[in-house]
């Protein structure tokens, strides 16, 4: 566990063990399959496994971004990187998510592992059956870590979590865990998630309530809550940037008031938290349908 921290040499050597991944997928089947999720040696390894997620997309062979990764060419290199705002930014997720997805190897071996849907599942298994939290943010941050790219891998993994394995029930339950890392965790992986076009209505229906819930009444002192605060507006933002019915869903769960007030704190004029409800704001006065409801 520790050396799978050890940065991309540590990783890459680790991926290429062989056998290493497998054991540990291996392991932690047995503990679900035995109802063991909370032991230390499940942690340990969906923690060395979250570690090697890291950067997967931009550290993958090159065999295998050769075979996953050739409809990327597709896309004119004249495109800029996709942004926050703007037609080009649309255009460009548009294509993205036009690009067809990379098939599944029915038996996967080594590094292929890490991004099947068997782990996918397995992953989402532990955050619903774990009670502890190292486990549940480690379930929650390799998945994090598969959805944080713009290729086809991260945007089919979304796909499974959300629609082939059911998975936003789970996570709409860490929203309200305690513990704040792994709320914060779960927040960032709702974030990637809602960049994908094609899931945000179902994003939207089972957890911006949720969002809208977890949002502080005014801008949180600590460093972990405020950044999940702001993680939690941009999310907002990739809802409810196209969708007149989902900024209205916001209205109607009360958000407004809370958005307002984070944006206009006082106390730290550059305050991430307050930067991302100001952007967040200016996006939802663009439903001009909705300007009589706002000022009501």
């Amino acid at each position: 566990r520790n050396m799978s921290s050890a940065g991309p040499e540590g990783r890459k050597k680790m991926r290429e063990c062989d056998g290493l991944i497998d054991s540990l997928v291996y392991y932690i089947q047995g503990a679900i399959a035995d109802h063991e999720p909370n032991d230390k040696a499940t942690e340990n390894c969906v923690c060395i496994l979250h570690n090697l997620s890291y950067q997967l997309e931009m550290e993958l062979p090159e065999s295998y971004a050769q075979s996953i990764y050739m409809q990327r060419r597709n896309i004119s290199s004249n495109d800029k990187t996709p942004g926050c705002f703007g037609t080009r930014s649309r255009k460009v997720k548009e294509k993205q998510q036009d690009m067809p997805l990379p098939e599944e190897k029915s038996n996967p071996r080594g590094v292929e592992s890490l991004w099947h849907s068997t782990l996918i599942r397995i992953y989402l298994s532990l955050i619903a059956k774990s009670t502890r939290n190292y486990t549940q943010e480690a379930s929650l941050g390799a998945l994090q870590n598969l959805t944080a790219g713009t290729g086809p891998m991260p945007f089919a993994v979304a796909r499974t979590v959300v629609q082939k394995a059911n998975g936003l029930p789970s996570i709409r339950t860490m929203l309200h865990v305690s513990h704040p890392t792994v709320k914060k965790t779960a927040v960032s992986l709702l974030r990637n998630l809602s960049r994908n076009t094609s899931l945000q209505s179902d994003i939207a229906r089972e957890v911006l309530p949720d969002l809208v819930s977890i949002l502080p009444e005014s801008v949180p002192e600590s460093d972990i809550v405020c950044e999940t605060t702001a993680s939690i507006c941009y999310t907002l933002f990739n809802l409810t940037q196209s969708s007149s019915h989902n900024a209205r869903l916001l209205l109607s769960a009360d958000g407004l008031p809370k958005i307002i007030t984070i944006s206009m704190n006082d106390s730290n004029m550059f305050s991430k938290a307050s930067r991302a409800a100001s952007v967040l704001l200016y996006s939802l006065w663009s439903h001009t349908d909705l300007h009589s409801a706002y000022k009501k």
